[in-house]
């Protein structure tokens, strides 16, 4: 019987003489090299709650070398989809980048009744389930239209916003491919909503004064943490 010294050293030898062969042949290196371009699955980011800087920052243009890029889009849309929104941008998870994400229709598929869900009269529009890189709105027109919208980073506020029902956009998608397009109904207003968060600007801006001074107790308690969202969030007092 070994002691448990010999045993280890023995191991220790067995496990050289197994990897030592695939070193030299390369299989080693080749194992190593696949396993360093397979990313990582998404992960369910914190999303900022009112009363973080990053919400009010103009976000940065960015360029095909943004280290992380795919990844963060990938956990932006995991994080989209738990927290049962239709749109979410980069600086709502703590990134002052331009960049967003839309799935106009994703609350369709939801059995929460709290799920953000397109208006009746948008069923007909096709779904946009899309990337945006650097966007800039370029054009917007129509008569106004007033929705109640939310906002993830406000939970359990919603208020009537009136925003033109057309917009052109020029961005550019995962590729880095220029676009310019038109966007019409509930998908403009959800790409309105998202853009906005690029130039610091909240959907509670766009209310009255006296409006917004109505909201400040639920603004501040939300700031805090006092809070019964469904999904993970990061509040300015956790930092």
């Amino acid at each position: 019987m070994k002691s448990p010294v010999q045993e280890r050293e023995v191991s220790g030898r067995s496990l050289v003489h197994r990897i030592f062969p695939l070193i030299r042949n390369g299989s080693i290196v080749r194992f190593i090299l696949a396993a360093s371009v397979t990313s990582p699955p998404p992960m369910i980011l914190p999303i900022r709650a009112y009363g973080d800087p990053v919400l009010k920052k103009v976000a940065a243009d960015i360029d095909p070398d943004h280290t992380g890029l795919k990844e963060l889009i990938a956990d932006m849309f995991e994080t989209m989809y738990a927290a049962n929104g239709v749109g979410l941008a980069a600086p709502q998870v703590g990134k002052s980048i331009r960049l967003f994400i839309v799935d106009t229709h994703a609350g369709a598929e939801s059995d929460d009744p709290d799920a953000e869900k397109a208006p009746e009269d948008a069923d007909e529009e096709p779904r946009l389930k899309r990337v945006f890189i650097n966007p800039y709105i370029v054009e917007e027109e129509g008569e106004e239209w007033g929705f109640e919208e939310g906002c993830l980073s406000i939970p359990n506020i919603r208020e009537e916003v009136r925003r033109q029902p057309r917009v052109v956009l020029q961005y550019q998608d995962e590729q880095f491919k220029e676009h310019e397009e038109e966007f019409e109904g509930f998908a403009a207003r959800v790409i309105q909503h998202e853009h906005d968060h690029l130039d610091g600007v909240l959907f509670i801006d766009h209310l009255s004064a006296l409006r917004k001074r109505l909201l400040n107790g639920k603004l501040r308690d939300i700031s805090q943490g006092r809070t019964d969202a469904k999904y993970k969030m990061r509040f300015p007092a956790a930092k």
